[in-house]
């Protein structure tokens, strides 16, 4: 069928509707309702804009029910009040001859809490979805889900009364109907669960209740499509005949077309990666020419933006093809096609109000992918497919990565029966990742960290080698594009920050990081940062001071602080959290650590580590910003002549030495507590002692900095963590001591004020027989801290339904540990702690079970000293005169810390610090 056949084809749906062309808009999220689910101006105008010249549009999927919304923004039809603002959206989109087909749904185990008021999702069976932090659904009770099927009812009922030509019923993308058919999710034993057959009955009775409320409205040629997923990557789950028996089923009641929900109209098999034939293909072969399922529409989806795809697709086998992101770039999108034009997926971003896109559209994750300034773009890229290898443990794969002039279009696997679901379920999850970004630079998938770096990293090579492709075909030197006004040495929170910083004022920058991944030791940062006189303690009503901020962290530090480093320190916290939220990193949640008297230690509102969250955010600016990142590059010398920073000579990871050329640098390498030799050189007790560091913390920064004539400070001053899981060399948080846990000796008795100093914790452990101990914590620590099932997970946590339960099992007497909590538990409620004067983080008594405890002694973990700064952070020579244009922050640093450092401040040192570097580097570029 050629372009003309299919503007001008029409197609009759099974029940009468005719549709004109074969060309829809397909359902996308926009997130852009009000906070009820009602619809604002802006999305009739949107849905409105983009009818011209298709044959229908399918409004994104509304919720059926308050509990049902999947996602910010979501458009409801969960009552009455809904009516009028579906009517403008439909009347608009009806305005433009074209048929208006609403999506209903539930989102089921994939609602978020917070969407529904802290309430627990609801699901056919209390099982997770598989992906991290997926919480447990409550299982729906069989008069509950009559309710539901009454409830979609209801919708059907309004969409009718809305002046919609049809619903489509979404039973797709793991939303609750989905879940209802999926063997993953349904595991229930009723009639509701079990054989396939029974998993059927919930989507065939909401078909059933659709075509109820279309015969009582007398809307007889009322469309009834529905939407699928043809597989599912859990273990057990829905298997691509599962699919074609359902969808019989459903035809066989009747229905007006079926819209696959897949990412591109051509995709195979994502379980089968042996089998490439596309799913339409096997979907046509499957069905006999008697079946009902022959005479129903398909829908295809994904992909079309040219006039080729749409011949391709309809060749495949579609009736009809959803458009999706070339419906937002193109209002126009049928016009333009029938013109013979050639589409890219670009927009101006002084665009938005033109193209009639709502705000909240606009900075989607798809959308904002699709945003492409001249003045934004990174590095130029030789268009074509490169292939790469990717090795990891025992994985070993060949990926191709299309690249266009300036961007990453496709990144495919090459075949491999080897591979197993979980692989592909990890590369697909990164990949959709890595296109959405445009970046090689995004966070790895939880539990594939390894897999998800070596991926990451062969991505990066192919950009690379295109890049160096495209300098040889214009002519220009590769050399020349290693040019940059800063450099910085290290992407840890420090590196990150600086060059954030430093490109935002103007500066062209490059960060070097000598391992295969960036992050550095900041992505173990788990108790929070600190600042005092915040805009967050306002708003909680925490009454604090920078002087008394700077008394404790120079208390804290034995009074061994530089004091000019530390006034700057304390001065610019604020500041620094400030700076984060404007980065839409947002420390609003705040607890203590031990040493301070007041609540100041800032972090994620959910309660989670900060070093991932941080690390995780700041690399989005990142890559927002396209400022390039040389992974496995070690900083081989900075070369400096003449009093003046000229470039630094790097050498990668096939041994190749070169210089990037530049004006200023800035070393953010971190500490030294994982260089074994250098910490037992200037602490010889400490041998033996585990590290809670990366591998990278070697303290090669220092001595690249010592190869210039840098001076150091407190090299001798090395932080023992107290609670370090011994065979993991895992950091417990301090956040558990400081949510109300205390540390109980193998005798099950209490030792120690558990929020002194780290020093000081870490001495009284090891003066134990054993020298270690045991935190012990309940249900409402636990419940208030996201690290401990973090460690609940790694398999560190011994668990008891009661505190006897929990002494037996960690082999203590559990008259001793009743005791010790009951004396505990005293202090907490008089807030006095007559045993060993703690007056902190005495929040509850510790006795709602189940009770925890986890095994800890102490581990090297900071290292105090280290390179001399000024207050500007400019590295300083043994005479204490700056070395010009070279700067420094972080851990690399020493002096602000003093003889100890106070939880929660290291992470405000490299905020602060790699600002303040990024700000005084990119200021002096413009001055030489």
């Amino acid at each position: 069928m050629d372009l003309n056949n299919v503007l001008n084809t029409a197609l009759c749906f099974p029940k009468g509707k005719t549709v004109k062309n074969r060309l829809l808009m397909a359902p996308m999220t926009t997130c852009s309702g009000f906070y009820d689910g009602s619809v604002p101006q802006d999305l009739v105008e949107y849905y409105g804009k983009r009818a011209q010249g298709l044959g229908a549009v399918i409004v994104e999927c509304c919720f059926i029910e308050p509990l049902g919304p999947a996602f910010p923004g979501a458009l409801g039809i969960d009552s009455d009040k809904k009516i009028p603002g579906l009517a403008r959206i439909a009347s608009a989109i009806k305005q433009q001859d074209a048929l208006a087909i609403l999506q209903i749904y539930h989102g089921g185990r994939m609602v978020e809490p917070e969407l529904i008021g802290g309430k627990t999702p609801v699901a056919p069976s209390a099982v997770a979805a598989a992906r991290e932090g997926a919480t447990t659904p409550r299982e729906l009770s069989c008069q509950e889900i009559d309710v539901l099927i009454t409830k979609f009812g209801d919708a059907v009922n309004r969409a009718i009364k809305a002046g919609f030509d049809g619903v489509e019923i979404h039973g797709a993308n793991t939303y609750l109907i989905q879940q209802f058919f999926s063997p993953h999710s349904n595991r229930r034993e009723d009639h509701w669960g079990g054989d396939r057959e029974k998993r059927s009955r919930f989507p065939l009775a909401v078909l059933d209740i659709a075509h109820q409320m279309a015969d009582r409205a007398e809307a007889n040629d009322f469309i009834i499509g529905y939407r699928f997923s043809p597989e599912e990557m859990e273990k057990p789950g829905i298997t691509f005949q599962d699919s074609l028996y359902l969808l019989e089923k459903l035809a066989q009641r009747g229905l007006d077309y079926v819209h696959f929900s897949v990412g591109h109209w051509s995709r195979s098999s994502i379980i089968d990666l042996t089998d490439h034939t596309p799913l339409i293909t096997r979907y046509r072969q499957a069905i006999s020419p008697s079946s009902s399922l022959a005479k129903v529409p398909v829908i295809g989806v994904g992909g079309i933006v040219n006039r080729s795809d749409v011949d391709q697709a309809l060749a495949a086998g579609y009736d009809l093809l959803a458009v999706g992101k070339a419906c937002i770039v193109y209002p126009d999108w049928c016009q333009r096609l029938h013109s013979g034009q050639t589409l890219t997926l670009e927009m101006e971003s002084t665009q938005r109000e033109a193209l009639s896109i709502p705000e909240p559209l606009w900075y989607f994750s798809l959308v904002d992918a699709m945003i492409r300034d001249v003045q934004n773009v990174g590095k130029k890229f030789k268009a074509g497919v490169y292939h790469e290898k990717v090795e990891a443990e025992a994985l070993k794969l060949i990926i191709d990565v299309q690249l266009d002039t300036d961007r990453i279009t496709d990144i495919r696997l090459q075949p491999d029966s080897s591979l197993d679901v979980d692989f592909t379920q990890t590369f697909e999850q990164l990949r959709t990742r890595m296109l959405v970004a445009n970046s090689p630079y995004v966070d790895a998938i939880a539990g594939a960290t390894t897999q998800s770096e070596a991926l990451k990293k062969a991505v990066s090579r192919a950009l690379s080698t295109s890049t160096k492709h495209w300098a040889e075909d214009c002519g220009v030197d590769p050399a020349s594009l290693e040019h940059y006004d800063v450099i910085v040495i290290g992407s840890g929170g420090a590196g990150l920050a600086a060059a954030i910083n430093a490109h935002d004022l103007g500066a062209k920058v490059v960060v070097v990081e000598r391992m295969p991944t960036i992050g550095g030791n900041t992505l173990k940062a788990s108790v929070g940062m600190n600042a005092a006189q915040t805009f967050y303690q306002q708003k909680k009503g925490i009454e604090d001071t920078k002087a008394c901020f700077y008394e404790e962290t120079l208390k804290g530090g034995k009074f061994k602080n530089n004091p000019d480093l530390l006034q700057q320190f304390v001065e610019r916290a604020p500041d620094a959290i400030n700076w984060l939220a404007q980065q839409d990193i947002v420390l609003s949640d705040i607890t203590i650590t031990g040493g301070m008297s007041i609540d100041r230690t800032h972090r994620p509102a959910d309660r989670s580590a900060v070093g991932g969250f941080l690390i995780s955010g700041l690399v989005k600016n990142l890559t927002q910003r396209h400022i390039e990142v040389l992974l496995d590059t070690k900083a081989d010398n900075i070369e400096f002549h003449q009093g003046k920073v000229s470039g630094v000579r790097v050498i990668d990871e096939y041994g190749e030495s070169r210089v990037l050329q530049t004006k200023a640098v800035i070393v953010a390498t971190g500490g030294f507590s994982a260089n074994t030799k250098m910490v037992e050189h200037y602490r010889p007790e400490l041998t033996g002692f585990v590290t809670t560091n990366h591998k990278g913390a070697t303290g090669s920064g220092i001595t690249l900095l010592q190869n210039l004539g840098a001076a150091t400070v407190d090299m001798a001053e090395i932080q023992i963590h107290p609670t370090v899981e011994q065979k993991s060399a895992y950091l417990i948080s301090e956040s558990i001591r400081g949510g109300g846990a205390i540390l109980v000796s193998q005798a099950g008795v209490r030792f120690c004020n558990e929020m002194e100093t780290r020093d000081k914790v870490s001495a009284q452990i090891i003066g134990l027989a054993e020298k270690s101990a045991w935190i012990v914590f309940d249900e409402q620590v636990r419940s208030q801290n996201k690290a401990a099932d973090e460690y609940i997970a790694k398999g560190f946590v011994v668990q008891g339904e009661s505190i006897d339960d929990l002494a037996t099992q960690i082999g203590m007497d559990p008259s001793v540990l009743t005791q010790t909590l009951d004396t505990f538990n005293q202090a907490v409620r008089q807030q006095q702690d007559l045993q060993f004067g703690r007056t902190t983080a005495l929040r509850h008594p510790l006795d709602k079970g189940p009770f925890y405890a986890i095994k800890i002694a102490p581990g090297v973990h900071h290292t105090m000293g280290g390179i001399a700064i000024s207050t500007q952070a400019q590295v300083l020579d043994t005479h204490n005169h700056p070395l010009q244009g070279i700067w420094a922050a972080g851990e690399v640093v020493g002096g602000i810390h003093g003889a100890n450092r106070i939880g929660g401040n290291a992470v405000a040192d490299i905020i602060i610090f790699g600002l303040l570097a990024g700000e005084q580097a990119a200021n002096w570029v413009k001055t030489v």
